[in-house]
């Protein structure tokens, strides 16, 4: 595998190490999915579908062990899809929210 390879295979699937996501949740038409980094429950979903979305900005709150932790958006977008509901039990990589 050449040098460009590995580079395009990095960026396809993610550094896992440092958690970044790479390109595995952009789809070629530039669909992303917003998901769960840890399992838990939505205590508040931060956004209605139809809103503008900055790189960075908190979509859903989850609870997990008593402590409360943002769900960011990795890019911008607006919102197309919410995939949850507040209270719902949420497994790490389930989608929350689609972003177009």
């Amino acid at each position: 595998m050449g040098r460009t390879q590995r580079l395009l295979s990095a960026a396809v699937l993610g550094n896992r190490a440092s958690g970044t996501p790479g390109l595995r949740n952009q789809e070629a038409h530039g669909v992303i999915d917003v998901e769960a980094h840890i399992t838990g429950t939505v205590w508040k979903i931060e956004c209605e579908v139809g809103d503008e979305i900055a790189e960075g900005d908190t979509v859903a709150i989850l609870e997990s062990m008593k402590m409360e932790m943002p769900v960011e958006a990795e890019d911008a977008g607006i919102v197309t899809e919410i995939r949850c509901e507040e209270g719902q039990a949420v497994n790490e990589g389930d989608t929350l929210v689609v972003l177009e």
